[in-house]
């Protein structure tokens, strides 16, 4: 790999010789850990609930790891087009704006992943992950989020996935109370 990435080594190679279906049992999961920060921080907002409805509906699609989504390139496509993937000459300041747009990043990898099974895609889906996390951890006191998500990203390419789901779900929901506090001054 030509870029440096925060993706431990150990699981590239195990996504070069996992296969088409590692490839995408990984973006899912990192997919449904970064899906609450995109669901929780728009949902309140009337003119985005067919973005929200499209993130639920492509994010549980994807955890159909035996099978690419048919509609994989169709659906980037459509991401591509959501306001936090445009360029923006002031370029992203706020907090929400910030996760939204991070949570939107690694659903565009994980569904080019899905659809082309291309360890570079899965192996960008992560580090936008990360990067994500490391941020998330600068800003969050005694955080930990990067560490948690290098552990998952293990996770994910283990030969014991068990577990997977619930904890990527649990995972996405801190994730997501922590930047709500961010963003309320205090949050739940």
């Amino acid at each position: 790999m030509a870029l440096k990435t925060l993706v431990e080594e150990a699981v590239v190679e195990a996504l070069q010789a996992g296969g088409d279906e590692a490839v995408r049992l990984y973006v899912a999961a990192c997919a449904e850990r970064m899906a609450p920060l995109f669901i929780g921080l728009r949902a309140g907002d009337s003119a985005r609930k067919a973005d929200v409805d499209f993130v639920v509906e492509s994010v549980g699609g994807l955890w159909f790891a035996d099978r690419p989504l048919p509609d994989a390139v169709d659906r980037v496509g459509r991401l591509e087009r959501f306001p936090e993937l445009q360029p923006a000459e002031e370029g992203i300041t706020g907090v929400a704006d910030t996760y939204t747009f991070f949570a939107a990043l690694v659903l565009r990898y994980a569904l080019l992943a899905n659809g082309s099974g291309e360890v570079d895609h899965a192996v960008s889906c992560g580090h936008a992950a990360l990067t994500a996390m490391g941020m998330l951890d600068q800003n969050a006191a005694g955080a930990s989020f990067a560490a948690d998500e290098r552990r998952l990203q293990s996770l994910s390419v283990s030969d014991t996935v068990a577990g997977l789901w619930e904890a990527s779900v649990a995972a996405g929901r801190e994730r997501f109370r922590a930047v709500l506090s961010r963003t309320t001054g205090g949050g739940r």
